[in-house]
């Protein structure tokens, strides 16, 4: 006897492959028929992976794109920071330039418009020469905005503001993005049971087609019974399909939200076999943490924080410098009695000979920047204006939503207290009318109606305990605390 092993999730099957040595082997050994018959019906059962919620949002933070693009948001206005720390330092530059040229010049005005002239230095001679020579320069500049009226130090709490603002964004993106996946979660959980729901209204009308189709043969009712009874059955495939559509889209929702593949999900099931322990009925405002009223008044928050740095920008600047300076020339001291004077060698051209040093303190105070700057200050001040605005309207949305949900959980509740009432009036119509056909009792439009008033308390059922759950999560979502959902399950 040959046999294979196939294993299969969620169940391991033997498939025996030549039965013709069964009865051999019962005749031979009694104790092998019993573990025969053993193998046979015992199969290993292994549970398919539930996904609870808090697996979904876990892997969800872990995946989505949008969550990833901001955490990198918040990491690029910390480097932001660390730079205006470092704007304060002073400007240290070093030069060093070798040259090769000639040193012809002349008597007049030089402006080195746009960085452009040439830094010639001779005498001015009484006609052109090529004589030419290296030369050397050797620069070493420092140069420090000391005190600018606090320019500095706005700068960098505009920087810090920035990061609060994109840290808060991140962390409303994370809580909406928790109301999401939880939202999807459940309605894939209704959609699933719907689909289930569905699937028994098919088992029953294909019960009925049966027995109509055997009572039409023999005679016992009128052929068009069985007309309506396949039409019933094909309705029903319809709605199985309808429904089996509107949950494969819930699951590409709820993939999509959790970045992974579409699949198909076995979800928790308490969703539709308890109602929430508490519905916080205490809570009558938006928490004052609100993490979308967060961002909001961070936002605020760096506006005013960078009107208060354009202010700055009118102020005059003092500076400290320094520069320490050498030369080399090929050109030597007498170079003005004898134009012969001078060396072509590269290094005697770069050797440093003459040094000279500054320092010095200065302002400088463009009088005009005043005017510009007023605007520009004002023009900020009109955004944080208009963020103050964006403020009050979200507050206010919340706020309704927090009366919304009061409402949704409410109705939610009325019908959940409803839903066995008619589940239960739904399923003794159906039997007796499904017992009064049989016996000839009742017609087939009687039968399908109550099939009808079934299918439709069951469906009922399962979105009811759904709607509580989304009440629940829609006030979670108002008052910024999604743990009120979270700790009531």
């Amino acid at each position: 006897m040959k046999f294979i092993f196939v294993a299969d999730p969620p169940k391991t099957l033997l498939i025996f492959r030549h039965f013709r040595y069964l009865p051999y082997l019962l005749k031979r050994n009694g104790l092998f028929l019993a573990l025969l018959t053993a193998a046979v019906f015992v199969t290993a059962t292994t549970s398919a992976q539930i996904l609870t919620l808090h697996d979904a949002i876990a892997t969800a933070k872990s995946n989505y794109g949008s969550l990833k693009a901001k955490a990198n948001y918040v990491n690029a206005s910390k480097a932001i920071v660390q730079q205006s720390i470092k704007d304060y330092l002073p400007n240290l530059n070093l030069s060093l330039q070798q040259d090769y040229g000639t040193v012809n010049g002349q008597n007049g005005p030089l402006y080195g418009l746009g960085g452009l002239g040439v830094a010639s230095s001779g005498l001015p001679l009484a006609s052109q020469n090529w004589n030419s020579a290296f030369g050397a320069l050797y620069l070493t500049n420092v140069n420090w905005d000391f005190f600018a009226f606090g320019r500095a130090r706005e700068k960098i709490n505009v920087a810090k503001s920035a990061v609060i603002r994109d840290e808060s964004d991140l962390g409303q993106e994370l809580f909406q993005h928790e109301i999401r996946v939880a939202g999807a979660y459940l309605n894939l959980l209704a959609a699933q049971r719907l689909t289930k729901s569905w699937q028994n209204n098919l088992t029953r009308a294909t019960a009925i087609k049966q027995v109509v189709v055997t009572r039409a043969k023999n005679g016992l009712i009128a052929g068009v019974d069985s007309s309506l009874a396949n039409a019933e059955v094909s309705n029903a495939k319809i709605a199985i399909t309808r429904a089996r559509d509107f949950e494969q889209e819930q699951a590409n929702r709820l993939a999509i939200l959790m970045g992974v593949d579409q699949q198909e999900f076995v979800l928790d099931t308490l969703f539709i076999s308890k109602i929430p322990i508490s519905f916080s009925d205490s809570i009558n405002g938006p928490n004052e943490n609100h993490p979308l009223l967060q961002y909001y008044s961070n936002r605020i928050a760096l506006s005013n924080q960078q009107a208060k740095y354009y202010h700055t920008l009118s102020m005059p600047v003092f500076s400290a410098f320094g520069i320490f300076q050498t030369r080399g020339s090929g050109f030597n001291a007498n170079y003005a009695q004898d134009q012969h004077s001078y060396t072509g060698s590269f290094t005697e051209g770069i050797k440093p000979v003459r040094s000279n040093y500054l320092l010095g303190v200065g302002v400088v105070w463009n009088m005009t920047n005043v005017l510009r700057i007023r605007h520009q200050v004002l023009s900020q001040k009109f955004v944080s204006n208009a963020l103050q605005n964006e403020y009050d309207l979200v507050d206010q949305q919340i706020k309704n939503q927090l009366l919304l949900s009061n409402n949704k959980i409410k109705n939610a509740m009325s019908n959940y207290q409803e839903a066995p009432v008619q589940i239960k009036s739904a399923t003794d119509a159906y039997i007796q009318k499904s017992t009064l056909y049989k016996n000839g009792l009742s017609n087939i439009v009687d039968l399908t109606q109550a099939l009808y008033i079934l299918n439709r308390a069951e469906t009922d059922r399962d979105i009811a305990y759904s709607n509580v759950w989304q009440g629940l999560l829609l006030k979670a979502a108002a008052t910024g605390d999604f743990n009120l959902f979270t700790s009531s399950f």
